[in-house]
């Protein structure tokens, strides 16, 4: 075993015991919360660093009416409850801070022009970032409910018009009930899903 290798705890936090939840205490997540998990995501893996993910914090009043009306019908009234619902984006732009973030090279010049490549690369990337980002809050005490449920055409309009930014999926986030839990659905087996070459 190595010696980097975290407890059996901490591994139970971030995946053995961690659920999807649709209910939540009446608790603030704090903003100082949401950046300590945002500075914890930013450290995962990304392709020449490109970092394309974007996260929206949609928390107020006001920013959860703008963003109900997009909401899948079974979404609507646990993601209203929640703290906060992140909208986790991509940036098709994301190539732009290449000089900054990947300067040993002109990675830039990779993606210039090249719309498949650009659309390929920030969606695996950012939905990396998401899979870190959800990660990241377990980690540091919060629950997630990750769900695809939503028109994207219509929050990419709401939150990004006039951006280069879409919409990829959301996740509310907060401190968790069990209210309205589903049980724990099966996992395919290492023989089921793996392959030792």
């Amino acid at each position: 075993m190595s010696d980097k290798m975290i407890n059996d705890q901490a591994l139970d936090i971030i995946f053995r015991d961690a659920r999807t939840h649709n209910g939540w205490e009446d608790r603030k997540v704090t903003s100082t919360l949401m950046q300590a998990v945002y500075d914890l995501t930013k450290f995962g893996p990304t392709s020449a660093n490109c970092s394309p993910a974007r996260f929206v914090f949609v928390e107020s009043d006001a920013a959860k009416a703008r963003l109900k009306p997009h909401l899948a019908e079974g979404n609507a009234a646990k993601t209203m409850a929640a703290p906060v619902c992140v909208i986790i984006g991509y940036d098709l732009a994301f190539y732009e801070k290449l000089p900054d973030l990947f300067p040993h090279t002109d990675a830039k010049a990779w993606f210039v022009g090249n719309d498949a490549l650009i659309e390929e690369t920030a969606i695996r990337n950012g939905t990396l970032q998401g899979a870190y980002f959800m990660v990241a809050a377990r980690a540091l005490g919060l629950d997630c409910g990750p769900m695809s449920g939503f028109d994207q055409a219509g929050v990419n309009e709401e939150f990004f018009k006039g951006t280069t930014i879409k919409a990829n999926f959301l996740c509310n986030v907060g401190y968790g009930t069990d209210e309205n839990m589903f049980p724990r659905s099966p996992r395919l087996d290492f023989n089921d899903a793996c392959e030792i070459l």
